[in-house]
């Protein structure tokens, strides 16, 4: 008996309690570990200004030492400042064109939180770190941190930041290629032997890209190398256990989301050929900075030898393990465009550096806080842009605009008698709905009402039950 005056008291309330519908949403979250990266990166930031700093004097004793002080203040005296702004806007596409690399990557999936602005922040980021610590180690972290912020899981913005990784790594190495082809010759003709650099810079290359396509396409064998050469270092003293248990963790889960993501991404075969042609497109931004840096001396300037050279360059550059490629930079640049500056080297260098690698990171800093707030695919809208494209590029749509202005319209109704018409009016200015968004008005109302239904379903059989017990209840107490 008492349990069923329990039950019927817990019925009761069941059915008088007021259901309040709540509304869940994706909240973007940033795991501890992403947010302390993102920090360590910010560090590493702030030693690489001292470390400038200390570059930038050194360079000025330089030019004091040797001399060169006239001469550097006597060519920034005749710079033609529209060729350096020309400079400025073409490195600005290097930043637009790594935007639409990282959309194209994640164009093919519906379901992808990411909006522009994320990618926004995230090429921002790349750009920032890239340039701020050392062998471009703060980059990836930064990136992942702001992906993850978008939305994405750890695992997932890893591996879409590692196949992005691969794809610039790989335009790298097939841009200096095409520009070996076009250019060996005056590269061998100018320099002789010391064009082997070039090509050792060049090899190092393709063995960096091939080393990730082999991770990415061959997971299981490095997964086995990388835990027996961690063991190795663990049983030595190289390692110790807390760093040896991340890092056999890193090996153990992030290879094979890397493998699967890049694979993923390799099957869109038209996104991949689009990104790495938007890669080469990027790339070109950059490596074309001397040229606008020499005609703005009014010097003679070969566009094809200046990309090359540039391209040669950014090779030296990736290889010194400095913040910058410092020292790698201000060698690579007198050795490879000497020649072309002459007197003008001095400046060139320090205008040169001044749009590739200071103004980036002043441009950047501000576009690293930017969010977007749709939460909506880039996937979905792009359908919906290229569907209303179609339609009116089409005219989809458009045939009946009496009704569309409002009016009255008159039909003779079907099987009536003389004189028998159906008049249908149309309100002045009312849009014709959407055919997509209809649909999913008929389909929420739909759902509403199958849910209310549902809800009266239940609400009705539980107060026959509680009347059933109450009846039973009754006819107990009739019977004691």
């Amino acid at each position: 008996m008492a349990e069923d005056e329990k039950s019927t008291e817990k019925t009761k309330s069941a059915v008088k309690t007021k259901k309040v519908p709540l509304k869940v949403s994706a909240v973007r979250s940033v795991s501890v570990e992403d947010s302390a990266a993102d920090k360590k990166s910010l560090g590493q930031v702030r030693k690489t200004f001292i470390f400038l700093g200390f570059v930038a004097i050194a360079y000025a004793a330089y030019l004091v030492f040797t001399g060169q002080v006239d001469e550097f203040v006597s060519s920034l005296a005749g710079v033609d400042l529209a060729w350096i702004v020309a400079g400025v806007i073409c490195f600005l596409f290097y930043y637009v064109f790594g935007v639409v690399a990282y959309v194209l990557s994640i164009i093919a999936d519906p379901d992808n939180p990411v909006g522009i602005r994320d990618l926004m922040s995230v090429e921002a980021s790349g750009v920032f770190f890239m340039r701020l610590t050392p062998n471009s180690a703060g980059a990836p972290p930064a990136q992942i941190y702001r992906l993850t912020r978008a939305g994405l899981s750890v695992g997932e913005a890893s591996a879409l930041n590692f196949t992005r990784t691969v794809l610039y790594e790989a335009g790298e190495g097939v841009f200096a290629a095409i520009m070996l082809i076009f250019c060996g010759g005056y590269f061998y003709e100018t320099f002789g032997d010391v064009t082997l650099i070039g090509a050792l810079l060049f090899g190092f290359k393709v063995i960096q890209v091939g080393a990730m396509l082999f991770l990415c396409l061959f997971p299981k064998p490095v997964v086995a190398i990388g835990n027996w050469a961690l063991r190795f270092a663990n049983r030595r003293g190289w390692l110790k256990d807390d760093k040896f248990e991340h890092w056999y963790s890193m090996v153990n889960t992030q290879v094979v989301k890397f493998s699967t993501a890049f694979k993923r991404s390799a099957k869109n075969v038209r996104e991949m050929a689009l990104t790495m042609l938007v890669t080469l497109l990027q790339l070109g931004c950059m490596y074309a900075l001397p040229w606008f840096v020499l005609r703005s001396f009014g010097e003679p300037a070969d566009f094809l030898i200046c990309l090359a050279s540039g391209a040669m360059l950014e090779l030296l550059i990736n290889a010194v393990p400095l913040p910058g490629g410092a020292g790698g930079a201000e060698v690579g640049f007198a050795i490879l465009f000497q020649g072309m500056y002459g007197v003008h080297t001095t400046a060139g260098f320090v205008i040169w550096r001044a749009v590739e690698y200071l103004l980036p990171v002043l441009i950047a800093a501000p576009c690293m806080g930017m969010r977007s707030k749709s939460g909506e695919s880039l996937n979905r809208r792009w359908a919906r842009f290229r569907k209303r494209v179609v339609r009116f590029v089409t005219g989809h749509g458009t045939g009946k605009k009496t009704a569309a202005r409002g009016g009255v319209t008159v039909k003779p109704k079907k099987g009536a008698g003389k004189g028998g018409k159906t008049v249908v009016v149309t309100g002045a200015g009312k849009k014709v709905a959407d055919p997509d968004i209809q649909a999913r008005i008929e389909a929420g109302k739909a759902a509403a009402a199958a849910k209310k239904a549902a809800e009266a379903k239940a609400a009705a059989l539980a107060e026959a039950r509680a009347r059933k017990a109450e009846a039973e209840k009754r006819e107990a107490v009739i019977r004691m």
